[in-house]
């Protein structure tokens, strides 16, 4: 098969998984709270990646890391996965699914702000106007249309929404930076990440539901938000001849995810959502062509 037609097939698979995870968040959810969703998630997640590193033969690869390294893992695994879904788990925990989906990704437009202090980037008139384009659409999902009102839906969810747009853009820029192996610093994150997240838990002094509902829905998130998707993603990025001609796929995900909260999750999908969305996705797609980028990871 054509190399090109290859990346499609990785590329359409990523996007569909991505797709179904705002469903599987708020499935999930009903069986368990969000910290019990993130701890079964992160060792379905380690156990994987795992795999996916004996299977490549990239075992090896951990034992030739510095210690700056592993520090370094240290510190994205406490942004992601432990802190960026403690606060993305307990934000689908209060909002519904089509209203947090959406929030959550505003992260490269968040990315695009963070540039400023932290990689010191210039932003012009048309990166502001297409971001105001984008959050237009985070008012309009926010306050479920009433923007005369300016009634947040829920205050407190739509605030933990939009801080998981600014952990994973803070993830993302510090990724970015890191030259390893992206499967192994993925699971080295991933591992210390839990271990994050098993401290929490200790903390809170609370002991995990065990639901064979919640446990499975768990296990899907691990598996195909955290680890296996990552890796199509990639397999996709590299065999595409420009990344450009993958990385437009992305936008289909969030259209994709309300019509299966509609149909999984049984949400009447808002007018509100839809138009707010639109929004965003243009603010997105405005920003990216004007300053000649693409995106490279896909948030929840």
């Amino acid at each position: 098969m054509e190399r090109q037609k290859q990346a499609y097939l990785y590329a359409a698979a990523a996007v569909l998984f991505w797709s179904t995870m705002a469903s599987a968040f708020k499935v999930s959810l009903r069986h368990l709270d969000f910290l019990g969703l993130l701890f079964f998630s992160s060792i379905a997640s380690v156990t994987i990646l795992f795999l996916i590193l004996l299977i490549q033969n990239k075992l090896s690869l951990l034992t030739g890391y510095s210690g700056k390294d592993y520090l370094r893992s240290v510190v994205l695994g406490f942004l992601n996965p432990s802190l960026y879904y403690v606060v993305l788990f307990k934000a689908y925990s209060l909002l519904p699914a089509q209203e947090a989906q959406p929030l959550n990704y505003t992260w490269s437009i968040v990315l695009v702000l963070l540039s400023i202090p932290i990689l010191k980037q210039k932003v012009g008139f048309k990166s502001i106007l297409a971001i105001l384009i984008s959050y237009f659409g985070v008012l309009m999902i926010s306050t479920r249309g009433d923007l005369f009102g300016l009634t947040l839906s829920n205050p407190t969810g739509v605030a933990l929404a939009l801080g998981s747009s600014v952990i994973w853009a803070l993830f993302w820029i510090y990724n970015v930076k890191d030259r390893r192996d992206d499967v192994a610093k993925l699971f080295l994150n991933s591992l210390f990440g839990f271990a994050f997240i098993s401290i929490a838990l200790l903390i809170v002094s609370k002991r995990p539901m065990l639901d064979i509902r919640g446990l499975a829905g768990a296990t899907y998130v691990g598996f195909f938000e955290m680890g296996i998707t990552f890796v199509l993603w990639l397999r996709a990025l590299r065999l595409s001849r420009t990344t450009a001609q993958v990385s437009n796929l992305i936008y289909l995900s969030p259209f994709v995810s309300l019509m299966l909260i509609h149909l999984v999750v049984g949400e009447t999908i808002m007018l509100s959502t839809i138009i707010g969305l639109v929004f965003i996705v243009a603010g997105i797609i405005l920003q990216q062509r004007w300053t000649k980028t693409t995106p490279v990871i896909q948030s929840a």
